[in-house]
């Protein structure tokens, strides 16, 4: 009596199995693939970054720059031709989103950007050139903990704002005039050491709770705060970061029209739908303005 398989139905059997396991792959990658217009959790959300790393492995790179407040990674995916290496007179640029947690449509924008960039890759002209010439990071999440904790349709609390240990990441970077109030949240850590270990020219953060663009400054000296009037505080780039912003509105069915008619705010108007942060309301630990100070990246705030 034979109690073991002989070699050929041993390779069968081998070739069965890996057969299988890759139809499932697939089979799971049709299912996140396209992206789709939903909410992505956390899970879903790294899901669908490695689906894309996994489905265009020529053109992009998936890596974490550092874990959040409760040990979340935060994935970038990098986008562009010959992926992990810069290339002197390629251009970087990164987009940010969900730096509060509880703004959740950028983190959205992303994955379906990401999508967009690499299943037009070689089929379109135009985003055939930008990959090529540009090296693209996209960090869906900088607060996966904020998400995990805010509510979905909740439009007007603070709920899920802030990190897992209750600091406002875009109030906690070192400030030029304030310098820093908060211990340095890991997640801030993480994206300033990102920042210095890649040299990107552009940046932009995508944010929720109204529709405008915002260039630098964001904040001012302590004694153009204390007049109590509204300033504009420009940088020595305005000009370049009026104009980046103008096309960013422009380009909107509706952002360039400056009436956003947000529930909370619908007095407020923004010519050509764009504004310098200090004029609008300054605020002290941003991240534009280290971005600006510290690195000469230039950066807006959507």
């Amino acid at each position: 009596m034979e109690c073991g398989l002989t070699t050929t139905k041993w390779w069968t059997l081998w070739l069965a199995i890996a057969l299988f396991l890759l139809y499932g792959v697939h089979q799971s990658r049709c299912d996140i693939l396209p992206v789709k217009a939903i909410h992505h959790n956390n899970t879903a959300l790294h899901q669908v970054l490695e689906a894309l790393a996994a489905t265009y492995p020529s053109i992009t790179r998936l890596y974490s720059i550092g874990k959040s407040y409760q040990g979340k990674g935060l994935w970038v995916l990098e986008i562009t031709k010959n992926p992990g290496m810069h290339t002197p007179g390629k251009p970087e640029f990164k987009y940010v989103a969900n730096m509060h947690g509880n703004e959740v449509v950028g983190r959205e924008m992303l994955l379906l950007l990401a999508d967009y960039l690499c299943s037009n890759y070689g089929r379109d002209e135009r985003v055939t050139k930008l990959v090529d010439t540009t090296r693209i990071h996209l960090l869906p999440s900088m607060n996966p903990d904020g998400w995990e904790s805010s509510k979905e349709g909740d439009c007007s609390s603070v709920r899920g704002r802030f990190n897992a240990n209750g600091v406002d990441l875009n109030r906690n970077f070192p400030d030029p005039y304030d310098g820093q109030k908060n211990e340095l949240q890991p997640e801030t850590q993480a994206v300033m050491n990102w920042i210095h270990r890649e040299p990107f020219v552009l940046s932009a953060n995508l944010h929720g709770g109204t529709l405008v663009v915002n260039y630098p400054f964001d904040n001012l000296p302590r004694e153009l705060k204390r007049s109590g009037t509204r300033v504009y505080y420009s940088s020595p780039d305005d000009d370049i970061f009026v104009s980046i912003s103008k096309v960013y509105s422009l380009a909107h069915p509706t952002m360039h029209r400056g009436h956003p008619q947000c529930p909370i705010q619908r007095r407020e108007r923004f010519t050509d739908g764009i504004t310098n942060g200090a004029a609008w309301y300054p605020i002290s630990g941003g991240m534009q303005d280290y971005n600006y100070y510290k690195t000469y990246v230039n950066h807006v705030k959507l």
